[in-house]
């Protein structure tokens, strides 16, 4: 079974395999795709609506990069790249270790969000007892957009 496909509404999955660990969470958004996706790409934003972002630098577009300190880990800052772009639709970014995936599923009633992250790698089995659990800042982070991008949409009508 599709690991979105277990995953309830807003509840994050995790996968744990030897090399890797894959967290996902999805959430229906009763928003227009161009406010989720302005949420989701405007990096000075981030801190006043997201809960699970301490700070974010740089610009959140096609080749862009980012610095990003997360409430997870306060004093590291995850340097990112930007490798997918495709506006209102799929926005990925990451560095050597993993990847976060964001896509948007247009409906008739909004959008499905859904966020997932894989990280991996040879040596992930020696370090993967230190990097804490994303499930509860995932949830988070679903939450957040979901209630900011209603709450917008509802201003609009």
């Amino acid at each position: 079974m599709e690991q979105n496909q277990k995953a309830r509404e807003g509840k994050a999955v995790t996968t744990k395999k030897m090399f890797s660990r894959e967290t996902t969470v999805s959430v229906r958004i009763e928003a227009d795709p161009s406010i989720v996706w302005a949420l989701l790409t405007r990096a000075s934003d981030f801190p006043r609506w997201n809960s699970t972002v301490v700070s974010i630098q740089g610009e959140i577009r096609e080749g862009g990069s980012i610095e990003l300190k997360s409430t997870l880990d306060e004093k590291r800052t995850f340097k990112l790249k930007v490798k997918e772009f495709v506006p209102e639709k799929r926005l990925v970014w990451g560095d050597a270790m993993g990847s976060r995936v964001y896509t948007l599923d247009k409906g008739t009633k909004g959008v499905q969000f859904t966020m997932s992250e894989k990280i991996g790698g040879p040596l992930f089995p020696l370090f993967a007892g230190m990097i804490p659990s994303f499930d509860e800042s995932f949830e988070k982070f679903a939450a957040d957009i979901k209630k900011e991008a209603e709450t917008i949409q509802r201003s609009k009508n």
